[in-house]
């Protein structure tokens, strides 16, 4: 599909996170005969720096407000929006298609009821039939695996990745670009009680404790810390086991054929969650030190023994 003009609407903070954007960068690639617009407001600990490095239009908003938007919808001239924004319901999506015609693409996580030409729930456990009278009957439905929404780096890191020593274990530890509950502190500090690891920690600038982290890692030469990193795919092929949200990045983990320990932090991820629990795999609803260090303590010697490892 090609279109001249296609806007973006989505936020990114420390306490929203970073997992719109960074998943619509990647739907923007598909189109790359259109001029893409991302439409954002400036947030405390936003990505907008990231969408500019992609190439990409920034355009601010001074609110979540409707007017606004549509303001902008007409100043600009665009043929599509693309809405991947929580705070933007039914009745904001509906009254968009009245005002402007403009033809809308939703990304939903949850099963929500939404007013749009096209939805798009790229998650591994997306399903089309549960969006039977959420979404109008013209609507067209892309959901599941087949539209997974992975950056080409996974692509590339997954077709040369090579066998990993057995030994030492290594640990790819993600818990969203701003780490919004502060677990990642505490994580590592489980991670101490198990010897001959290396841990890779991945996070942003968005990320409220990242001083702190800084200072932890000083004084742990096992510990390896990744700020707005672009080699996710590699640190993750170079991973043994993952510590990570059952968010977008889940998604990257699953494709990479990687174990991993999934640590719910908000509402939005249990869809995941139900999925995850559907196919017997451990979830850790709440995050607890010591439950932690019993399902990796598993995780490791399942591996071991999966690969014939002592």
């Amino acid at each position: 599909m090609k279109n001249k003009k296609i806007l973006f609407r989505a936020d990114s903070s420390s306490s929203i996170g970073t997992g719109h954007i960074m998943r619509d960068l990647v739907l923007a690639t598909q189109y790359p005969d259109s001029e893409i617009i991302f439409a954002t407001q400036n947030l405390e600990g936003n990505l907008n720096a990231k969408i500019v490095e992609s190439g990409y239009q920034v355009k601010h908003l001074l609110s979540n407000e409707l007017e606004e938007l549509v303001n902008m919808v007409n100043e600009l001239q665009v043929e599509m929006i693309v809405i991947d924004h929580y705070g933007i319901d039914y009745a904001f999506e509906k009254a968009l298609k009245e005002q402007t015609d403009i033809t809308i693409m939703v990304l939903d996580d949850t099963y929500e009821k939404h007013h749009c030409d096209i939805l798009l729930n790229h998650n591994i456990y997306g399903d089309a039939t549960r969006y039977e009278g959420l979404v109008p009957t013209s609507c067209e439905l892309r959901c599941g695996e087949e539209h997974t929404l992975i950056r080409d780096e996974f692509k590339i890191a997954k077709a040369n990745k090579k066998p990993l020593p057995s030994k030492p274990i290594t640990l790819f530890v993600a818990m969203g670009g701003s780490d919004s509950q502060g677990l990642t502190l505490p994580i590592l500090e489980v991670l101490e009680k198990f010897s001959d690891v290396r841990v890779h920690v991945v996070t942003t600038h968005a990320n409220a404790q990242l001083e702190m982290l800084k200072t932890y890692v000083k004084k742990h030469t096992n510990i390896t810390l990744h700020i707005d990193t672009n080699q996710m795919a590699n640190l993750m092929a170079q991973s043994h086991i993952a510590i990570l949200t059952p968010s977008v990045i889940l998604n990257e983990a699953s494709f990479m054929e990687l174990l991993f320990i999934p640590i719910q932090t908000a509402d939005n991820q249990k869809e995941m969650v139900v999925f995850l629990e559907a196919n017997e795999y451990p979830v850790i609803k709440t995050f607890d030190a010591e439950v932690l260090f019993a399902t990796l303590h598993e995780f490791i010697w399942f591996y071991n023994q999966r690969n014939g490892h002592e």
